[in-house]
């Protein structure tokens, strides 16, 4: 486990710091939404690929800034220092210049906004108001006087906005409404999305809590933490699952079936652990349910469609 725990936070070097520091397991939450709400759009119009490809880029760019922000406020703050498990402290650890990771940031929310401008545009300023929410959102977790990541509610916020907000824009870029059953299927995401926030505060309990954080995992302590998100989990599938019953949601999504065992590794990698080390697989774990989630799940919509179209 020593030698676990000195490989992990060895300094970095070339692509890899690079790499490291956009926390690429938190990226799946910027792109799952948007192929769902396209998918689930492709049952009521044609698909439009400028909007989509925008619209990818635009959210990619958002969680990136909003990971980079969250690296630097965090190092503003003294939150993060040589022995930092995970992507953080790559400021600290790795040598990398605080003010060119803000200004990387700021550059990136600036083409994100561009984005933003056109498909207002193509559409109405309601999708850039909302967009403009999400960035801001994105900015205030660890920036501003009151991060949202030091209080409970950063799980909720995360799982909204990311799960929720820019899953309801890519349906509406597409079929130009919103319907009441694209809620209805975005909501599990919500959950899984802010289960990814919940397992990054279960693994850094204990450094958080000394450095004056107050988040869910600490507020409800490591036991309640791991049985909420291990409950996340359960939820997520029966509601998606219950859709096939009561709003008529294809059989094809079953599929989300796909990715329990992920599930079920992402809870035990939990379980019996104390050092933020040995959980660094249940982060894992986590990051690749959500994805193998999301994407069968949008595989499905597209699966049904296809199925219609040949028997019709």
């Amino acid at each position: 486990m020593a030698n676990a725990s000195k490989s992990a936070l060895t300094k970095q070097t070339g692509f890899q710091k690079w790499w490291s520091l956009l926390r690429p397991h938190t990226l799946v939450a910027s792109f799952v939404p948007v192929f769902l709400g396209t998918s689930v759009a492709m049952s009521y119009t044609s698909f439009n690929f400028t909007r989509f490809i925008v619209m990818l880029i635009a959210c990619f760019f958002i969680q990136t800034s909003a990971n980079l922000f969250n690296e630097y406020f965090d190092y503003k703050k003294g939150q993060d220092d040589e022995h930092s498990v995970g992507n953080g402290g790559a400021i600290v650890r790795n040598g990398m210049r605080p003010g060119f990771i803000l200004f990387l940031a700021i550059f990136l929310y600036i083409l994100s906004i561009l984005g933003g401008v056109y498909l207002s545009i193509e559409l109405n300023w309601y999708v850039g108001l909302l967009g403009a929410i999400c960035m801001l959102v994105g900015f205030l977790y660890t920036g501003g006087p009151y991060p949202i990541a030091y209080t409970p509610f950063g799980e909720i916020m995360a799982g909204f906005f990311m799960g929720g907000i820019i899953t309801f824009i890519s349906f509406y870029i597409q079929a130009e409404f919103i319907s009441s059953f694209i809620v209805y299927v975005s909501i599990p995401v919500m959950v899984l999305v802010g289960n990814l926030l919940l397992a990054n505060s279960i693994r850094d309990l204990v450094p958080d809590k000394k450095n004056g954080r107050l988040t869910l995992a600490i507020l409800l302590g490591r036991k309640w933490a791991i049985v909420l998100f291990a409950a996340a989990f359960l939820f997520s599938y029966v509601f998606e699952i219950a859709l096939i019953f009561t709003q008529d949601a294809p059989w094809w999504t079953l599929l989300i079936l796909l990715s329990l065992p992920e599930a079920i590794r992402a809870v035990r990698r939990f379980v019996g652990k104390t050092s933020p080390i040995t959980m660094v697989p249940a982060m894992k774990s986590t990051s690749k349910a959500l994805t193998i989630f999301g994407i069968t799940l949008a595989i499905a919509y597209l699966l049904s469609l296809l199925s219609r179209n040949l028997f019709m």
